[in-house]
């Protein structure tokens, strides 16, 4: 079993920058691709970033590119999203996502993510 717990979502105004974090728990998190997925109200959960399990290969939706870094720091079991040049259509709620174990590659859908964090609310003002 997994369990991921994010924080450092808030509000920040158009422009402004915020960084989130996804602490894991277990003894697998290095062997494991991660990924940040994100959902407005009344849409559908979308992907957002994600990063293999050596850090090596990582993977962006083209509306983040550029302004989003995903990172991890497998000895702290914990992987980052660096937000930059944020915009009022980047609110949303944000979830952290695990893949099983020894599934180390990069995904990008829903369904090769085996847990799920509680999400972290990230709301940008104009």
């Amino acid at each position: 079993q997994v369990q991921l717990v994010e924080s450092g979502g808030g509000l920040v105004q158009a422009g402004g920058s915020l960084r989130l974090s996804c602490a894991a728990s277990g003894h697998t998190f290095s062997s494991r691709g991660m990924g940040w997925f994100r959902q407005a109200p009344g849409t559908e959960r979308e992907f957002v970033a994600t990063i293999s399990a050596s850090g090596g290969s990582t993977d962006y939706a083209d509306s983040v590119k550029g302004r989003f870094t995903i990172s991890r720091d497998n000895a702290k079991k914990t992987v980052y999203l660096q937000m930059n040049s944020l915009k009022p259509e980047d609110t949303a709620v944000y979830y952290c996502a695990a893949r099983g174990p020894w599934n180390g590659n990069t995904r990008r859908t829903r369904d090769e993510y085996d847990y799920w964090g509680q999400g972290t609310q990230v709301t940008v003002s104009s």
